[in-house]
């Protein structure tokens, strides 16, 4: 028996997760996407197919904004789920299904959580 790498494993989890977490439009489910260097989230609603909100660390070349993710990549994480939560607050989103794609929770992708629930969005 072959064994499965890094990324084949992730996604067999991530789809193993994805058979009980559905987004709907009352409650879109809230994903996380973690690379070696940055981290997206997507709040997602997946009766509808439409993302409704997202945020990342990564930063436009040319005048990056005055609240842009900045420091170490925990601290950048956390940046970003306050910043993806501030967006779903001002499109009426107040509660969500957090989705953490395959990956464990922990490090970055507990620190979305925490920044998202600390900016008022609801698990």
């Amino acid at each position: 028996m072959a064994t499965q790498s890094k990324v084949e494993s992730r996604r067999r989890r991530h789809h193993s997760l994805r058979k009980r977490i559905a987004g709907t439009p009352e409650r879109p489910r809230l994903v996380v996407y973690r690379s070696a260097r940055h981290i997206y989230a997507q709040v997602i609603d997946d009766l509808g197919r439409k993302t409704l909100a997202a945020a990342s660390d990564l930063l436009p070349k040319k005048d990056p904004p005055a609240d842009a993710p900045q420091g170490k990549k925990r601290d950048r994480a956390k940046q970003v789920g306050t910043l993806v939560a501030k967006r779903c607050i001002e499109k009426g989103i107040a509660q969500v299904v957090f989705d953490r794609a395959g990956y464990r929770y922990h490090g970055r992708v507990s620190q979305v959580a925490s920044g998202a629930r600390e900016a008022g969005l609801k698990f």
